[in-house]
This record gives structure tokens, C-alpha cells and sequence, in this order.
């Protein structure tokens, strides 16, 4: 069996996280022990959604004193196969961009926002 790759994204709210990934990007919810943790799964990605609480775990403050905050750059890439027609799905369920589609040397992408500000680069490959 593979051991899939895990990503953690710290989100405001774990249920909202999890609605989102689940109905709009069709990820399977694995377990949700607590309020502030849930394991979703898509392929072989696992996704770590933390909610920095205090309690401890991923989510959980620097010894310096840095909380951890949803957002930035950093992202994971997920491969569609019509760019602008899922875009326009997202859309109509009330999805937000960061940005427009932009064309590329070997394909097409778009920044999608989770609902804590996380991004979500989906992307179509040009095909020969």
C-alpha cells in the first residue's frame, strides 16, 4: 500500500474546511476526533486541516509566542481537465479566486481559496 503525502493547512473553522474540501473538490472526510482536527482524503493526498486552539497538536502556538495563521503561498496542485468550466462550477457554488486563469508554458491555472484564505492551484495540462 502507498503511504500518501500529507499536507497541513491551519483553517479558521475545521467544519467550514471540511464542507469546502469535501463538496468542492471532492475529498473524503477520514476521521474528525476533535473540533479543531480532521483528516481528508483525496487520491493519495491526505490533508491535515488544524485549528489552532491551545490544546496542543499541529495547530498549536511557537515557544516564542508565534500563532500559526491561515493563508500565504505555500499550496497544493490539482489536476482538472477543463479549466475555465470548473472554475465556473466553483463559481456558481460560491467559490473565491485570488486570481484570474493564467496560460503557462505547459498548462493553464488558477488560485482557488479555501474559506480561511488557504490556496488550492488547479491546474490543465496542455494536451498535444
Amino acid at each position: 500500500m502507498k503511504t500518501p503525502a500529507s499536507v497541513r493547512y491551519i483553517v479558521n473553522d475545521v467544519d467550514e474546511a471540511i464542507g469546502f474540501y469535501t463538496e468542492m473538490l471532492g475529498f473524503q472526510l477520514v476521521m474528525h476526533p476533535a473540533p479543531e482536527f480532521a483528516i481528508l482524503a483525496r487520491g493519495n493526498l491526505q490533508l491535515l486541516l488544524s485549528r489552532p486552539s491551545g490544546r496542543g497538536g499541529g495547530g498549536q502556538g511557537m515557544p516564542d509566542g508565534t500563532v500559526q495563521v491561515p493563508g500565504g503561498w505555500n499550496r497544493f496542485q490539482v489536476e482538472v481537465d477543463d479549466l475555465e468550466a470548473t472554475v465556473a462550477e466553483l463559481g456558481r457554488k460560491g467559490a473565491g479566486f485570488r486570481n484570474e486563469i493564467v496560460k503557462g508554458v505547459g498548462g493553464k491555472q488558477v488560485l482557488l481559496m479555501d474559506p480561511s484564505g488557504n490556496l488550492v492551484e488547479l491546474f490543465e495540462y496542455y494536451r498535444a
